[in-house]
């Protein structure tokens, strides 16, 4: 279960971001958004990057609604992300890093995360980073590493697999229409305008 969860990730994911750095507080860009992998220590600004990380593998971390994200395409370098929602925000594909509580609503949702029950809007099992590493630990039938093996055939018979079972998911059947369905009786007519 160890080898599942990097090291780094649970370290990640408890730092808490947007600070104001203690050694370039009074600079411009000195907020603390950035994480380096390789050392796994705390958040850090533009400058201190500059300075103690500068070949590192250097994560951004970024806001949307109070909500902590990152990249796609900096965090899929370093961890398979395969089963967590996606968004885009700012014409960037971000994921979130933690769970994010969502109020219950009555409507019906096709998709929810297996460990916080949000809403998603793809066929998907967690909506966060945060949820993965839950489900990894409840379940172990995932995992952030990269798999080793060919990855040709695995991916046609995937492909062939969504093939086949998406297009019911996505164009469900229109139901027919039964007689006791109430129409609009006529053309809505306006009001006289008043002189």
């Amino acid at each position: 279960m160890e080898q599942q969860v990097p090291p780094w990730l649970e370290k990640l994911l408890g730092t808490a971001f947007f600070s104001v750095c203690r050694t370039h507080g009074a600079a411009a860009r000195s907020e603390c958004n950035m994480y380096c992998l390789d050392c796994n220590c705390d958040a850090f600004c533009f400058y201190c990057r500059s300075s103690r990380h500068k070949d590192h593998q250097v994560i951004q971390i970024r806001r949307s609604s109070y909500h902590d994200v990152v990249r796609v395409s900096e965090i899929e370098k370093a961890l398979n992300i395969g089963g967590v929602q996606t968004y885009v925000i700012n014409s960037a594909r971000v994921l979130f890093l933690n769970e994010r509580p969502q109020p219950k609503s009555g409507k019906a949702v096709s998709h929810i995360c297996e460990i916080c029950g949000r809403s998603l809007l793809d066929a998907l099992r967690f909506c966060s980073l945060g949820c993965k590493v839950v489900g990894i630990k409840r379940n172990g039938n995932t995992s952030f590493m990269f798999e080793e093996i060919s990855s040709s055939s695995s991916t046609r018979i995937g492909e062939e697999e969504l093939r086949e079972g998406s297009q019911q998911d996505i164009y469900p059947l229109t139901p027919p229409s039964t007689s006791s369905t109430r129409r609009r009786k006529g053309i809505p007519h306006r009001a006289p305008f008043g002189s």
